[in-house]
């Protein structure tokens, strides 16, 4: 008799031993809503940023001659992820892997850096009144020439890259062997 309340005692202690191995192991592996949070916590990813240089001359006809502005602007143009649109089933997670499916890059931020940017030149006609906005519509074609450089050069390829690295490194540090993009 006393066997066999030994042999119960062993086996229900065995079972609740498993059980806590088992939950206390299922607990340890992080989850989609982990994992989901982790990445939405970066938020706005700003993963590249070009910094450019662009001479710009503007001019505006007239009756009676030109209005010329010759500009030398500097400017930022910032891309990243939005990790804040990702939701629950963009993120795959197994034992020891993550997938993940990323929203596309984006232009995040681009500005004409003020204390780099000035007016080189500027010549008006002799019976000509300078034109108040000319300088301020050549800032907006220096910022457009360089979005559109940003854009030629890849600034969106090369911040999906460095999402994937920075990502990638931070899945590592969860306990992720394996980390997949789509």
């Amino acid at each position: 008799m006393i066997r066999k309340s030994l042999i119960l005692i062993a086996g229900v202690i065995l079972a609740f031993a498993g059980f806590g191995y088992w939950y206390l192991h299922k607990k340890a592996e992080p989850e989609t809503p982990v994992v989901l949070h982790a990445i939405q916590g970066l938020s706005e990813l700003a993963t590249v940023k070009y910094v450019m240089e662009k001479v710009v001359t503007h001019e505006i006809e007239k009756t009676f001659g030109k209005d010329q502005v010759l500009l030398i602007a500097q400017g930022v143009v910032k891309a990243g992820v939005d990790l804040g649109k990702m939701k629950p089933e963009d993120i795959r997670v197994t034992a020891d892997a993550v997938s993940f499916h990323l929203p596309r890059s984006e232009v995040t931020d681009r500005y004409l850096v003020e204390k780099q940017t000035f007016v080189y030149d500027r010549r008006t006609g002799l019976f000509i009144h300078p034109d108040k906005n000319l300088e301020s519509q050549a800032r907006q074609i220096a910022l457009s020439a360089m979005l559109a450089s940003a854009h030629a050069n890849g600034i969106l390829k090369d911040s999906d890259d460095r999402a994937h690295v920075l990502i990638t490194k931070m899945s590592q540090q969860l306990g992720f062997k394996t980390v997949e993009f789509h």
